[in-house]
């Protein structure tokens, strides 16, 4: 790859050196020739000293995801190795564990490397792109994660922009190291049997992020009526069977994530929660099928509710805050006086403080006060390295 010299505004020279990952397009005021994609940015400051170096993206509103400030390093093999390796040290706890062998080893911008996430399934790795700079070093990623994690298996998978801009050589859901998968790939989460589809799966085959709220509603399910709403593959189903559920009632509007889901309760029949729980489906629209449910005069004692994100960009933020109170109300007309909600959202331009009073004026839109027990956020997995970063809010609470 090339390097080209790039100067920014003083503003931007100023997040660099605080830590920010991103140079935005505005604020790039020269660069020394045009760039590639992948091409390694050297950000010098008005003295001409070295402030940073980062991969440089034409294609992107943030034109620089940068790698490295401070004093200057070189980016080689060894480099994108020890960084994989810090990252994987921030999560020793997980490491060796027989309990959860599925776990995101890079969190992108979080762990230092802006555009890259890597999850483990086991003996499988995922690799997936969210930023074309990141293509032209695959080669070299792939060595380091090998070399690093040792997984036996690496999968690419890349976000649909990256996908348009993918050389004939490469593909989603190719694999790039060790034999390819011959069908979805198991893991264990919270001691469970579960499946992650990482060749056509949602993002990467399995939503990990949820794993600590997974294990909290498990832990609340006892003898419970529960209902799992946007319920994917079933995680929060099955873990509260696990937790003693006397039934489960699974909502999504994908046949393919409900069909996971009763592979990941078969695969789970040796325990006796699992077996003894009672497991019902309903494919269709979220917003209509409570609405159904409340109209038929159903009641839980435990509703979740973990729907995918309301705003994709600055203009959805209103819709989406809408809808977090639409639901929080709907979820209310099903919860037995006393019983339990609990709600997340994944929408990182909807502010934490925003979802939970969308929650409250949803509860207030029922005549409903709702008496929190836990606020959750990121587990140790996903770590957050800069304000952006963060995406994931829940709530645990009970409604007299």
């Amino acid at each position: 790859m090339s390097r080209l010299a790039v100067r920014v505004t003083p503003d931007a020279l100023r997040q660099i050196r605080g830590g920010h990952p991103w140079v935005y397009a505005e604020s790039v005021v020269s660069t020394s020739h045009d760039g590639r994609a992948g091409d390694l940015a050297v950000v010098f400051d008005d003295r001409r000293r070295f402030a940073a170096i980062g991969l440089y993206d034409p294609g992107s509103p943030i034109r620089i995801k940068v790698l490295h400030h401070g004093r200057p390093a070189v980016i080689d093999g060894a480099w994108w190795k020890d960084r994989v390796a810090d990252a994987l040290a921030r999560r020793a706890d997980l490491l060796g564990s027989v309990t959860t062998t599925g776990y995101r080893v890079v969190h992108g911008e979080n762990d230092g490397l802006p555009g890259l996430v890597v999850d483990r399934y086991a003996d499988t790795c995922v690799l997936k792109l969210y930023s074309a700079a990141l293509v032209p070093h695959l080669a070299t990623l792939v060595d380091a994660i090998g070399a690093v994690v040792g997984a036996a298996r690496i999968v690419l998978r890349v976000s649909r922009l990256v996908a348009s801009q993918l050389p004939g050589d490469l593909a989603e859901g190719m694999t790039l190291a060790g034999p390819p998968p011959d069908g979805p790939v198991w893991f264990h989460e919270n001691g469970l049997r579960l499946t992650a589809d990482v060749v056509g799966g949602q993002k990467t085959g399995h939503f990990l992020d949820q794993r600590d709220n997974r294990r909290l509603v498990g832990g609340r399910a006892m003898g419970a009526r529960v209902l799992d709403v946007f319920a994917c593959t079933g995680g929060f189903a099955l873990n509260a069977a696990a937790g003693g559920a006397l039934s489960v009632h699974l909502v999504d509007q994908s046949h393919g994530a409900l069909a996971a889901a009763e592979a990941n309760r078969r695969a789970n029949l040796d325990l006796d929660a699992v077996r003894g729980c009672r497991f019902t489906s309903d494919v269709g629209d979220a917003f209509a099928a409570l609405t159904a449910l409340a109209g038929r005069g159903v009641r839980y004692d435990l509703v979740v509710v973990d729907p995918p994100s309301f705003a994709q960009n600055q203009a959805g933020v209103e819709r989406a805050v809408v809808a977090y109170r639409r639901l929080t109300a709907l979820a209310l007309d099903l919860i037995a006086p006393g019983g339990l909600l609990f709600q997340a959202s994944c929408s990182s331009r909807v502010p934490a403080e925003r979802f939970y009073a969308a929650v409250t004026l949803g509860a207030a839109s029922r005549g409903r006060r709702l008496d929190e027990l836990a606020r959750t956020d990121h587990p140790l997995d996903h770590p957050i390295g800069f304000p952006q970063g963060a995406y994931l809010k829940a709530l645990l609470a009970r409604a007299p």
